[in-house]
């Protein structure tokens, strides 16, 4: 006759770790905002990061709501195109969060005309380059300390057939509109090939992404006919918010792509960019120019 066993249930498996949070920048409109509501759809905790502390409080909480999903927090910001201000939200997302697992550089923009921040940068570089470096270059530890991570920096097309003035970052020779917004999407595929390099056998996985060209609320900070037009011809010819998130939200959250870094992503598809967007020399240079002009920046307000 055999003895009943005495043994209870086999405790319960320990809980999945805490994968950290997901932010993305520029996320209280457009682009942003559909990439940090897909990421939030997949449960993911995300903070949403834009201007305007009001703003960021009620798309994050309408994010919230339209997913289910109740980790869904912001925080609202001054200026990216700032240096302090992006040193002031790189410091509370260190004091927030203890794990820091995907970062989205979504914020970004075009100028018609050359505009100069208070800090004397050129806005475009500022906003579009410097900003993602730098938040970028101080979340870096945190990131490693959380991986395996992702950093995924919204890129575009439009860098294409553009070239480098290493002479001239700030654009005060020549200035085009388009060719200074081009130019600085060629620079943060730079960077981001560039950050992978040193991020190497970390965990932390840096990739760039091309959106396609999305009917959203971009270059109408421009106002007049130059945003007229670009409103006209992305309600023709641009693509769906939706669409327009999928390849930034692949790179960020799917597995088939864990180990992935170092390069330029279109409609999930990896893609050499161009030429000059593969010179690790160039890399090298730029990475150490921004960083140099970061440190020079003034640290506050």
């Amino acid at each position: 006759m055999s003895t009943p066993s005495t043994e209870g249930p086999p405790p319960p498996p320990p809980p999945a770790p805490d994968p950290g949070v997901a932010v993305v920048t520029g996320a209280t409109s457009g682009l942003g905002r559909e990439i940090a509501l897909e990421i939030a759809a997949r449960g993911r905790a995300v903070v949403v990061v834009g201007r305007g502390a009001d703003r960021a409080e009620a798309v994050a909480k309408e994010i919230g709501r339209v997913t289910g999903n109740p980790r869904v927090e912001w925080i609202g910001v001054a200026d990216l195109s700032r240096p302090s201000e992006v040193r002031k939200l790189a410091a509370e997302i260190l004091a927030r969060y203890p794990r820091v697992s995907l970062l989205v550089n979504n914020a970004g923009a075009i100028f018609r005309r050359r505009e100069v921040t208070t800090d004397g940068l050129e806005r475009t570089f500022a906003l579009n380059v410097l900003a993602p470096f730098l938040l970028t270059e101080l979340l870096a530890d945190r990131l490693r300390a959380s991986a395996p991570a992702r950093v995924v920096n919204v890129a575009s097309a439009a860098h294409y057939r553009h070239r480098i003035n290493f002479a001239d970052l700030q654009s005060q020779q020549h200035y085009s509109g388009y060719a200074v917004y081009g130019t600085s999407k060629l620079e943060l595929i730079l960077l981001t090939r560039e950050f992978a390099r040193r991020f190497a056998g970390s965990g932390v996985t840096v990739n760039a992404v091309h959106p396609g060209f999305v009917a959203s609320g971009f270059g109408q900070n421009n106002g007049g006919g130059f945003a007229f037009t670009v409103r006209v011809v992305g309600r023709l010819f641009g693509r769906s918010l939706a669409r327009g998130a999928d390849t930034p939200v692949f790179v960020a959250t799917d597995p088939s792509v864990a180990t992935v870094t170092g390069e330029y992503f279109s409609d999930r598809v990896v893609h050499a960019g161009d030429p000059a967007s593969r010179d690790t020399r160039a890399a090298s240079a730029l990475f150490e120019q921004v960083g140099a002009i970061a440190s020079t920046a003034p640290a506050s307000a």
